[in-house]
């Protein structure tokens, strides 16, 4: 075969290539694998096709699936013998609300909130945090319930933040998760008597004076409502989306209607609606009951356009875990509920990428200067 004979054959199946790609789904996104730009670098050397399937979420336990799932589909080119896929991750900053920038440690601020208090809405920050970065992504988590800080206990950390610079506080850490919040700045039986104006300054200084390093999200772990702090965190935070937590009764999904509504008015997309207590099982027999309801998680998504992330069950073994300060994710990693929240992290960091991608660090500075 000669040379130009050899470089025709080789476009051929490089076309042939992408053409298998471009219907092959990936699992997670449901969308191919060329439109979505994830294939890189596709090149065949003799028998030999090599690829690589670049994913715009967090992916560890979903590499060798969709290596594999690639590299049976490219088996089937002409005179292919051998396909060698590499998957990796790369997770890059999202556009956030109009005239607010990023901040320069991280790439994505995801809101977890819920129209009121006793839904569940830390266990599910603080599980969802978890879940990211056992998928390999680095994870950071505020703290912004300034009134009823739960996060120390939950990630089952203790002690001060240190200042390397008088000026700033390093993130105290644990489970592989960065993690800052005002409950480790003061007696964990004090009560926070503080007006408005005070709250909203000590959550700016949490979230601009922690050294927060290098993170792909941040998750911040909301007040329940819809009064200053979530004020303040839509119109001075560079917030990436929202996810709100309800349960299924009709006054829970009341209020977190509202919370969706406060997040739409301004600027910042509701990445999908996570529903707590969806079931009840007993811990004696294993039966299931809707004691809550059924479908009200479900009913609000079909209401106003949002992805219904998942449900989990009201189970005994959630409250111990996160009491303890070692969360479901953590306690039980490849359970049933840590698999319900590792599912729900994957679906929202999915919906994170589908998000616009911020610009700004494209545009050229230009500078004024007497010549």
């Amino acid at each position: 075969m000669s040379a130009s004979e050899s470089v025709n054959n080789s476009e051929q199946q490089i076309a042939q290539v992408k053409q298998i790609l471009a219907g092959l789904i990936d699992p997670n996104t449901q969308k191919d694998f060329i439109s979505t730009k994830s294939a890189k670098q596709i090149a065949v050397q003799g028998a030999t096709v090599s690829v690589q399937i670049e994913l715009a979420y967090p992916a560890n336990s979903q590499r060798e699936q969709i290596a594999k799932l690639v590299r049976d589909a490219l088996l089937g080119v002409d005179g292919i013998d051998v396909v060698d896929v590499m998957v990796n991750t790369k997770i890059v900053a999202h556009a956030v609300q109009r005239g607010i920038k990023l901040m320069p440690s991280v790439k994505n601020i995801i809101a977890v909130a819920s129209g009121k208090g006793g839904v569940g809405k830390s266990t599910t920050a603080v599980n969802l945090a978890l879940a990211l970065a056992s998928e390999g992504a680095a994870v950071g988590l505020l703290d912004a319930d300034i009134y009823g800080p739960s996060q120390p206990m939950m990630m089952g950390i203790e002690g001060r933040p240190e200042s390397n610079d008088g000026k700033t506080m390093e993130p105290l850490e644990n489970y592989g998760v960065q993690v800052s919040s005002i409950g480790f700045m003061i007696d964990p039986d004090s009560p926070m008597v503080w007006r408005g104006p005070m709250v909203t300054q000590a959550l700016q200084q949490l979230l601009e004076l922690t050294n927060w390093r290098e993170l792909d999200y941040l998750i911040v772990d909301m007040p329940p409502g819809t009064g200053d702090i979530q004020l303040t965190l839509s119109q001075k935070v560079p917030v990436t989306g929202a996810v709100i937590v309800t349960t299924p009764q009709d006054i829970a999904l009341l209020d977190a209607r509202k919370g969706l509504k406060m997040f739409e008015k301004v600027g910042i997309p509701i990445l999908g609606i996570v529903e707590n207590m969806s079931t009840h099982v007993c811990s004696n027999c294993g039966h299931t009951e809707a004691i809550f309801g059924a479908g009200g998680g479900e009913k609000m998504c079909a209401d106003y356009g949002v992805e219904f992330l998942g449900g989990l069950p009201l189970t005994m073994a959630i409250r111990e875990q996160a009491d303890s300060g070692k969360p479901t994710v953590v306690a039980d990693p490849n359970g049933q509920i840590a698999t319900i929240y590792k599912d729900i992290a994957r679906k929202l960091a999915i919906k994170v990428a589908e998000q616009a991608k911020d610009m700004s660090s494209k545009f050229p500075t230009i500078t004024v200067q007497n010549t």
